[in-house]
């Protein structure tokens, strides 16, 4: 059983994969129940392809992640967005097992905008949701990475801890700044040639944060 690219510690997520080696063929809907039955509630396994092609984790580019920011403004967030979209880099530090790091947050971002607060926490004042993808580089960029680049050219510092979730993950079309489903060629190559394989690949999407 290999994890590929699993969300930090403290994120919720809703695109999560895993690949299984298995010693004989499975029909992967059944896999896919069983698994999800042995999960607790909130852990999801929302589909099981055979794995017709290889390099899962290769195909894992980039990942969208919603970060909702209470008790800001969304027009501080926005000219925060604006300030480190223009930046050429945004060196930001993180500790790490060998000590303090310094990395540019801003190579990393493909997409970052704002989106229209939703009124799903009634009574908590203002809020705003930012939408970004991040490409999966060496050193890897965190959403906390970002927020720590906002904050350095816009002095944009939340008041209480933000809510990140990643919403999905795979493949990156650099024009258009959006990510693709990383099963589709798994599931082209199950329909041009079903395989005997025994390899499946798992799709995990728990429910809230983690």
């Amino acid at each position: 059983m290999s994890y590929a690219n699993a969300a930090p510690t403290g994120t919720g997520s809703e695109a999560e994969y895993l690949e299984i080696q298995l010693t004989e063929a499975r029909d992967p809907e059944k896999l896919r129940a069983v698994l999800d039955e042995s999960l607790p509630a909130g852990l999801d396994v929302i589909e099981s392809v055979e794995a017709g092609t290889s390099g899962l984790a290769d195909r894992l580019q980039a990942s969208v992640w919603e970060i909702r920011l209470d008790r800001v403004d969304p027009a501080d967030a926005e000219r925060a967005v604006a300030a480190f979209l223009e930046a050429d880099t945004v060196e930001v530090e993180r500790r790490t097992k060998n000590g303090l790091r310094t990395f540019d947050a801003r190579a990393a971002v493909a997409r970052l905008e704002t989106l229209p607060a939703r009124a799903d926490r009634p009574g908590d004042g203002c809020c705003a949701i930012l939408r970004l993808v991040v490409r999966h580089l060496t050193p890897a960029v965190r959403p906390d990475d970002v927020l720590s680049g906002l904050r350095a050219t816009a002095d944009l510092a939340p008041p209480v801890p933000a809510a990140v979730t990643r919403l999905a993950q795979g493949l990156l079309d650099e024009e258009s700044g959006t990510v693709t489903d990383p099963l589709a060629p798994d599931r082209e190559a199950a329909q041009a040639a079903p395989s005997t394989a025994a390899k499946l690949t798992a799709a995990m999407a728990p429910e809230g944060s983690a």
